[in-house]
C-alpha cells in the first residue's frame, strides 16, 4: 500500500515548484502527467522550458518522480471530458491498491504528513477497493489575488476531493462515492495570477463554459483597502464565495506560516457530522 501522488502539468507548470516539495518526503511515487503534444484540454498549445525538467532532476534526490507523457487532448471531447480521461489514465499508471492522490500544480498542502497519517486510518479500504469505494476530502483555502504585502483569500473553506481508492471519476476528481472528510488544508492558488494568466486558465480548463462573465471586472477592482466591501466573488456562481479576507505574506511560504488554520477550518463536530451523513447515505448502496 503506497502513497501515490499525481500532478496534472500544463501551462502553469511553474507553480509545481511550490506544490511538489510539500509532498515529496511522504510520497512513495510522484507522477507528472504531461500531454506529449503539449496541448491543453481545449486544444491550445503550450510549451515547457527545459529548465523545468532540470529542476525536476535536481529536486528528485530519492528517485521518486515519474514523468508520464501521453495524448490527453482529444478533439472530439469537451474540456471536462478530457480532464476526466486524463485523471483516469494517470490513476492507471499510479496503480490500484494504493492511495491515489491527485493534485493540481496550484494546490499546496499545509501539512501533507498529517494528511497521510489521517488517510492511513482507512488502509483497510485498499484491500478490496471495488467493494467499498471511497474518496477522501481536505479543504481548500482559495487564494483570490495578490495585493500589497499579502494575499486576498475566500473567507470560507471549500471541499477538495483529493484521494481515492478507486478512480472512477465522473466530474473532475469526484467519483460520486462515499466521502470521508479530514481537517486538512490546501492553499489553492486558483486566481492569484496575472490577468493574462487568468485569461489563459479560463480558456483551457474543464469549467470554461460555466464562467461568470462579470467575474474578471470584480477581480480587477479588488485591493487590500476595499476587499471587505466586495461580495459574491466566485467565478461561476458568484454567491458561492460570499466574502474575502487578507493574510500577510510576500510569497507562498510566508502565507503558509501566517495563515490561521484554527479559525478557518470547520469544527470537529461539523466534520464528524458530515462523515456520519456520508456513512449513513452509502450504508445500503
Amino acid at each position: 500500500m503506497k502513497i501515490q501522488v499525481g500532478f496534472l502539468i500544463s501551462y502553469d507548470y511553474e507553480l509545481l515548484k511550490n506544490a511538489l516539495p510539500r509532498v515529496y518526503d511522504e510520497a512513495d511515487t510522484i507522477f507528472l502527467a504531461i500531454d506529449k503534444d503539449r496541448k491543453t484540454w481545449n486544444g491550445a498549445s503550450f510549451s515547457i522550458d527545459d529548465s523545468f525538467f532540470t529542476w525536476i532532476k535536481e529536486v528528485d534526490t530519492k528517485n521518486k518522480i515519474v514523468i508520464y507523457e501521453d495524448q490527453f487532448y482529444q478533439e472530439n471531447l469537451t474540456t471536462m471530458e478530457c480532464e476526466v480521461r486524463e485523471r483516469k489514465m494517470l490513476s492507471e499508471k499510479m496503480g490500484l491498491g494504493n492511495w491515489l492522490i491527485q493534485l493540481d500544480a496550484d494546490e499546496y498542502f499545509l501539512d501533507f504528513k498529517k494528511f497521510v497519517s489521517d488517510i492511513s486510518k482507512y488502509d483497510s479500504y485498499l484491500k478490496s477497493p471495488k467493494a467499498q469505494e471511497i474518496q477522501i476530502a481536505a479543504y481548500l483555502v482559495n487564494i483570490y489575488k495578490f495585493v500589497e504585502d499579502g494575499f486576498l483569500y475566500v473567507d470560507e473553506p471549500t471541499r477538495c476531493l483529493t484521494a481515492t481508492n478507486i478512480p472512477n471519476y465522473k466530474v473532475g476528481r469526484n467519483t460520486r462515492k462515499r466521502i470521508i472528510y479530514t481537517d486538512n488544508l490546501i492553499l489553492h492558488e486558483t486566481l492569484s495570477r496575472s490577468e493574462k494568466e487568468l485569461e489563459t486558465k479560463f480558456k483551457n480548463w474543464g469549467h470554461k463554459n460555466e464562467l461568470n462573465p462579470h467575474f474578471l471586472e470584480k477581480w480587477k477592482s479588488a485591493t487590500k483597502d476595499n476587499y471587505k466591501e466586495l461580495k459574491d466573488v466566485f467565478y461561476i456562481e458568484p454567491e458561492k464565495w460570499k466574502s474575502l479576507n487578507y493574510v500577510a505574506g510576500k510569497n507562498i511560504d510566508e502565507v503558509s506560516k501566517n495563515f490561521n488554520s484554527k479559525d478557518f477550518l470547520p469544527t470537529s463536530f461539523y466534520i464528524w457530522k458530515k462523515n456520519f451523513g456520508q456513512w449513513f447515505k452509502f450504508l445500503f448502496k
